[in-house]
């Protein structure tokens, strides 16, 4: 849509000039369809994204859509996976090659070389808020370090972001 093209545009400028970019639409606005085409543009690259989701639950419905785009390039990652399907996830991510990862906060410690888009959609859930057990961190904070680290872009999400994104 207009809106959408319009959207795009703005977030080029931001990644351009080197910053984390708020994605603010209200829910079925298309941020979904705006994250899978930089996401498409960093795996045509070669490079891999890591594509944040607060809840396991949002994890399985998303895995769907984003299965049909990015067939056996797409990864997930989340504590209800098994142990053997995390360490699978682990080697290939190793491996780079223009994977997408999708999964909860728990991802961003996997072993990235290659990163060059963090989505962190819900931006604003305090899912990403972990209190209990140690360590305690806020995984929409540790995504923009993480990125910070790779020289990787960012692009936040929310239909209500958050004050400190604001």
């Amino acid at each position: 849509s207009d809106a959408q093209r319009e959207a795009a545009g703005a977030i080029r400028a931001g990644f351009a000039a080197g910053k984390p970019v708020l994605l603010e639409g209200v829910t079925g606005s298309g941020k979904t369809e705006l994250y899978c085409s930089f996401a498409c543009e960093a795996v045509a690259a070669g490079r891999d994204v890591l594509f944040l989701v607060p809840e396991i639950g949002l994890t399985r419905q998303l895995e769907d859509r984003l299965r049909k785009i990015f067939s056996s390039r797409l990864l997930t990652f989340h504590s209800h996976e098994t142990p053997s399907r995390r360490r699978h996830v682990a080697s290939e991510v190793r491996r780079g090659g223009g994977r997408v990862v999708l999964g909860t906060r728990s991802a961003l410690f996997l072993p990235f070389d290659n990163l060059s888009l963090v989505v962190v959609d819900e931006e604003q859930d305090a899912s990403y808020k972990q209190d209990s057990p140690a360590p305690r961190y806020n995984g929409r904070d540790a995504a923009l370090m993480l990125a910070s680290l790779h020289g990787a872009r960012v692009l936040l999400g929310s239909a209500t972001p958050s004050l400190e994104s604001l």
